[in-house]
């Protein structure tokens, strides 16, 4: 992170990814979710796993409350005791256990997000809501603005971490050991990406001082 970037080995889980390359971006993912297969009133829906989903992209992408490992939970009898893996065809069901009737129904748009600081800012608050980490627009776009002016390939070779050879990457300027220990499941492991980095570092804050929106200056 900016002074300091002290490091917590307490990463979230891995999250499960679909056999095959995953997607680059969540909206390029999102626009790809397969129709939902909802059962009739009152039963539980079901999603088809398409390449390249994870448990928490599903999770986010329809605001299933408990996130992705409920999500697994639900579903641990299907993908068997490996969460980290799930191969497309895979019939989840969504919000509780399944149950064997279902059909099919016409699915609501996937949602999708502007490829600037303002949708990379939205698309991280769904991955944080859908994984427990708090924040605020408001607190990560003050933050963002004052690490790196909203540039997501900044980088800062100048500062103390640089000279330990850990320089401060990204929008909100987390270092390497850092985005590994505090990276959010689903998202790019490339530091530089927009939501990866921004969703790390709340991730981080979060553990370390409660919210991103208590982060008013190097952290």
């Amino acid at each position: 992170m900016g002074v300091g970037g002290a490091v917590f080995a307490v990463p979230l889980a891995t999250a499960a990814t679909a056999d095959a390359a995953p997607a680059a971006h969540y909206a390029t993912a999102a626009a790809a979710l397969s129709p939902v297969v909802a059962a009739q009133k009152g039963s539980p829906t079901t999603y088809t796993v398409v390449a390249g989903d994870t448990l928490a992209k599903i999770a986010a992408a329809h605001n299933l409350k408990g996130g992705w490992k409920k999500l697994y939970e639900d579903n641990k009898a299907i993908i068997g005791s490996d969460p980290s893996k799930i191969r497309a065809g895979l019939k989840l069901t969504l919000g509780e256990k399944a149950t064997p009737t279902t059909t099919t129904v016409t699915p609501a748009s996937a949602k999708t997000y502007t490829d600037n600081l303002d949708g990379w800012i939205k698309e991280s608050l769904d991955v944080m809501a859908a994984n427990g980490i708090p924040g605020t627009y408001d607190g990560i776009h003050r933050n963002i603005m004052r690490e790196s002016s909203g540039n997501p390939k900044a980088i800062n070779n100048w500062d103390s971490n640089a000279a330990k050879g850990t320089p401060s990457k990204g929008l909100l300027q987390v270092i390497d050991p850092t985005f590994q220990a505090y990276h959010v499941p689903g998202t790019s492991m490339d530091i530089y990406d927009p939501v990866a980095n921004i969703t790390a570092a709340c991730n981080y804050a979060a553990d370390r001082y409660g919210s991103i929106d208590n982060v008013f200056g190097p952290y």
